[in-house]
């Protein structure tokens, strides 16, 4: 006698498939024309999926058309009446003066500093800001702003827009930015553009461990500190991204103060 398998009851929704006590009782019309239901389900997954798409599509629609740009990361804490305040100035207004955009987190600190340089160049100073427990805003020298409620879609911004990256000395933002935009490079899924570390005295330190001990046990390869410059020059890390942008074919510069 052949015995025929148990049918177990199933039904789908969409492409998923829900068997068992997966089940649920109501169609997905159902719950949609439901005017008595309460607002939990704007806080599921699928739902944020959705916001997440939507961050996305401002953020392509928003910086589609900026041109070449360079990404700025560095401390909301440095002080206005700094030295590292002054170079961010003055790497705000230099990058504008060699045709780039200039793409901050939107905050205060060296985020401001670079882009009040390059507002004040007469140049697109963008502020990519991000939701905090704590009010912090952008800053009054941003000129196109996005405030974003997902880390991961304001570092895609980042990466996607930039032909570079100028890091002034900053915290554990800074420094996830920093090996954010390492990794990308080092894997070869961003073209090799440059990493500049703006500050010998700050970022020595780092630098030295990477060489004596990730290189030294193994870790990383000798060649991967070749991606990293470090410099306290305005005007050596502009001719560094002025050659990585004849090596890469950049034209078409996003501002010409000329």
């Amino acid at each position: 006698m052949t015995i025929e398998p148990k049918k177990i009851a199933e039904k789908r929704r969409g492409p998923v498939l829900l068997r068992g006590e997966q089940i649920d009782s109501s169609t997905t019309d159902q719950r949609l024309l439901d005017s008595a239901q309460n607002a939990d389900w704007l806080h599921t997954d699928p739902w944020r999926v959705m916001r997440i798409q939507s961050e996305f599509v401002e953020g392509f629609g928003a910086l589609a058309e900026l041109g070449p740009a360079v990404s700025v990361f560095g401390s909301a804490r440095t002080p206005v009446d700094s030295a590292e305040y002054a170079a961010g100035v003055q790497i705000g207004r230099a990058l504008v003066e060699a045709g780039y955009a200039v793409i901050t987190g939107g905050g205060p600190g060296a985020m401001e500093s670079a882009n009040r340089g390059a507002h004040e160049a007469g140049g697109t100073s963008v502020g990519l800001g991000i939701e905090l427990p704590f009010e912090q805003g952008l800053n009054q020298y941003v000129d196109l702003g996005l405030n974003f409620r997902y880390f991961f879609v304001r570092k895609t911004m980042f990466v996607k827009y930039s032909q570079g990256f100028v890091v002034l000395p900053g915290g554990f933002g800074t420094l996830d930015e920093l090996f954010e935009a390492l990794t990308l490079v080092q894997t070869h899924k961003v073209t090799r553009f440059p990493v500049i570390l703006f500050g010998v005295d700050y970022w020595s330190g780092l630098v030295d461990w990477v060489r004596n001990t990730v290189i030294r046990e193994g870790k990383a390869s000798p060649s991967d500190l070749e991606l990293i410059q470090l410099t306290d020059s305005v005007d050596e890390a502009m001719k560094i991204l002025d050659d990585a942008a004849r090596r890469n074919g950049v034209q078409n510069p996003a501002h010409n103060p000329e």
